[in-house]
């Protein structure tokens, strides 16, 4: 997100509630507009231990088994159809896997349907961009509406990450996060998410410091997360992919 751009305006009241208006523009990142309170205040809330119930945990696991599994097979067809795509359509394999770091810094290997060419990372980690070179032509169809993602119930299942929680990164972008941010260690107090409240109001980022912005609001997610908010964030996550707003 770039300076001169409207964001939305989060405002966290006592009672956790999320106020988002588009009224703001500022030249700097959100994370230096944030140091005025007075135009942008943040609920203490981020600075708590995020803790969640054995009820909450038990709610939100029996929901990602039951969503993850009805998606995978009322989409067989679009899965078998998005493999056949993605196969013919450039050289390498049909997925693609990538080391992330999920709950309690435990690493595991992340599934996407291949959305790059294959030596996309020759020269190390990066973080893709508007237009960038490495992806496919379906590749770019699939990340805007991010079907490539769709793999990824099956590391729902697995128990690697849930259907709505902060998104997974590399340990090589944590470090780099964690520097300026320290605050992120947070986010790995719960599993990973396919989407999450950051990647719906923020969208993808290009550079740590993005990263760093887009964190702000997967904070405050840790604070209220309950099937309501779940939902929610769901129901907007397939506004995302109808509108082809993904990157």
């Amino acid at each position: 997100m770039n300076g001169n751009q409207q964001i939305r305006h989060s405002i966290y009241k006592d009672n956790n509630e999320i106020v988002l208006t588009n009224n703001y523009s500022f030249e700097q990142s959100i994370r230096n507009f944030i140091t005025y309170p007075q135009a942008f205040k943040l609920s203490e809330q981020l600075n708590k231990q995020a803790i969640l119930d054995e009820g909450t945990v038990m709610l939100k696991r029996g929901f990602d088994i039951v969503f993850s599994l009805l998606v995978m097979i009322a989409g067989l067809p679009v899965f078998l159809l998005l493999m056949l795509i993605t196969k013919v359509t450039s050289k390498g394999s049909i997925f693609y896997k990538q080391e992330r770091v999920g709950l309690d810094e435990t690493p595991f290997y992340i599934y996407k349907f291949r959305s790059m060419r294959v030596d996309a990372e020759k020269f190390g980690p990066q973080l893709a961009s508007e237009n960038d070179p490495r992806v496919t032509k379906w590749g770019r169809i699939m990340r805007k509406t991010r079907l490539d993602e769709l793999p990824q119930f099956w590391n729902v299942l697995k128990g690697d990450m849930s259907v709505v929680g902060p998104r997974p990164e590399r340990s090589h972008f944590i470090k780099k996060i964690a520097e300026q941010a320290p605050e992120y260690k947070k986010l790995l107090n719960i599993k990973p998410g396919i989407t999450s409240f950051g990647q719906v109001c923020y969208g993808y980022a290009e550079s740590v410091e993005e990263m760093c912005d887009r964190m702000l609001f997967d904070l405050s997610y840790l604070s209220r997360v309950n099937l309501v908010t779940d939902l929610s964030i769901i129901f907007q996550t397939v506004k995302v992919m109808i509108e082809g707003r993904g990157k």
